[in-house]
């Protein structure tokens, strides 16, 4: 059964909206949304209809982008186009279950060596503490399973991956901490994040990295990760991450990627 766009109301029993809502926003745009919050179902729709909407676009549509739960699209307020814009957008809308649609193709399953041991991991003693269980346990959940690139933003290439069980929905700090380095691994509200760039977080580091996810001498590879990729964390010593770094100057920290079928 498909779905039809802009409907307030939201099933208890149901991650999404009944029906996909489309907002205004400002003068140049339109909001989909498919949750008020996040869900990998919401997300799952989110990446689907981004992908169809840039194989296929819409006439008028300049520009796409996608968040954990929403699809905005970009047009030239000058143009004419907003509700034929609108609705062929319904049409799109109608036309398919978004949360049960393919993930985007040409996704990768990337690998990524990370020490979870002293200075690079903080905050992984008071995140173990939240969750009830012992550090070395801690690292072996999070790391137990790959998780997906929900979205990206904050920063260039700065991608958002969940979800994490249940058991990780801890809040982000009250204060921020002042930086984190490029590569640090972060935790908060059940995703992760590997840092783009040295930077301020209200979020819990619990580990690092010697991967750079931002890249700008890469060109085309300008950004590592894409919406839809997945990540797994694979443990490292401290020492043999320094050895990673050091023996791998252009930034990939040990990192390799393979395609996802």
């Amino acid at each position: 059964m498909t779905r039809r766009p802009e409907t307030q109301s939201q099933r208890p029993d149901d991650p999404l909206f009944d029906v996909p809502q489309i907002a205004a926003l400002g003068i140049d745009g339109l909001l989909v949304r498919f949750r008020a919050g996040e869900s990998m179902e919401a997300n799952r729709a989110a990446l689907a209809l981004r992908a169809a909407l840039e194989a296929d676009p819409i006439t008028g549509v300049q520009e796409t982008s996608g968040a954990l739960a929403s699809v905005y699209l970009r047009f030239d307020p000058a143009m004419d186009v907003r509700e034929a814009i609108l609705s062929a957008l319904r049409e799109r809308l109608a036309a398919a279950d978004w949360a049960r649609a393919p993930l985007p193709q040409g996704r990768r399953l990337w690998h990524v060596p990370a020490s979870f041991e002293g200075g690079d991991a903080p905050d992984l003693g008071a995140i173990a503490d939240a969750a009830g269980i012992a550090p070395e346990e801690a690292v072996a959940q999070i790391c137990a399973a790959p998780v997906r690139a929900l979205a990206l933003g904050f920063a260039p290439g700065q991608a958002y991956f969940g979800m994490l069980p249940a058991r990780w929905d801890i809040p982000r700090r009250a204060a921020l901490v002042p930086a984190v380095p490029r590569g640090a691994i972060v935790l908060a509200v059940r995703q992760l994040i590997v840092f783009a760039a040295t930077a301020p977080t209200g979020w819990h580091q619990i580990g690092r990295s010697a991967f750079q996810p931002f890249r700008p001498s890469r060109g085309d590879e300008t950004f590592a990760f894409r919406a839809g990729d997945e990540l797994r964390l694979h443990p490292v010593g401290g020492a043999e991450l320094r050895e990673i770094e050091a023996d791998d100057p252009g930034g990939m920290g040990g990192a390799r990627a393979e395609p996802i079928a």
